[in-house]
């Protein structure tokens, strides 16, 4: 069956279902301490969900993917970008993308940056689509495993025809992780 995905903000009552997010996307996934700082403790912070509208109404598994971003002056930051792994493929990460560039669009920011994993190609490949460049590697930024992480950037902000679109339905295709 075919569902929806829903783009909102995130909130203190999806710290759960955002740990359990990070603990399964990453090997070195965000604390509950932290997730929790950016969703009360920081004023630049932006932190948007995907849901699966189809289990909006349960709290195990309704969040399908996250991004937190910082707006800070004209710079759009992604922080931390995630897609459960059998949701990616789909559109997802692709439209939590769209999002914050548009909100950063619409608080005057014109540059958008952020670092991912060298060996990430799923993720290289989605923001190199939204039109990110790469301009230099930090070397052994990332731990466990150690390996660097491709600083990319993309100035002005623009983005690109059919990205805003509502992600697809649920057995179409995803996206990736973003460190």
């Amino acid at each position: 069956m075919d569902s929806a995905i829903q783009i909102i903000p995130a909130t203190l009552a999806d710290l759960t279902d955002l740990l359990r997010l990070e603990e399964a996307c990453f090997s070195a996934p965000w604390t509950r301490k932290m997730l929790e700082a950016e969703l009360t403790g920081n004023q630049f912070a932006h932190f948007l969900v995907a849901r699966d509208a189809a289990k909006a109404t349960t709290t195990d598994g309704a969040i399908v993917g996250s991004l937190c971003f910082w707006i800070v002056f004209e710079e759009v930051r992604l922080m931390n970008l995630a897609v459960a792994e059998d949701r990616r493929r789909q559109g997802i990460g692709a439209a939590l993308v769209a999002s914050a560039l548009r909100t950063g669009l619409m608080q005057a920011a014109t540059r958008a940056v952020l670092e991912v994993r060298a060996s990430n190609r799923a993720a290289l490949a989605l923001y190199q689509r939204f039109g990110f460049s790469q301009v230099s590697i930090r070397p052994a930024y990332y731990s466990n495993p150690v390996e660097d992480a491709v600083l990319m950037e993309m100035e002005p902000i623009m983005i690109p025809a059919g990205s805003g679109r509502s992600p697809a339905p649920v057995n179409e295709g995803g996206s990736v992780p973003a460190h």
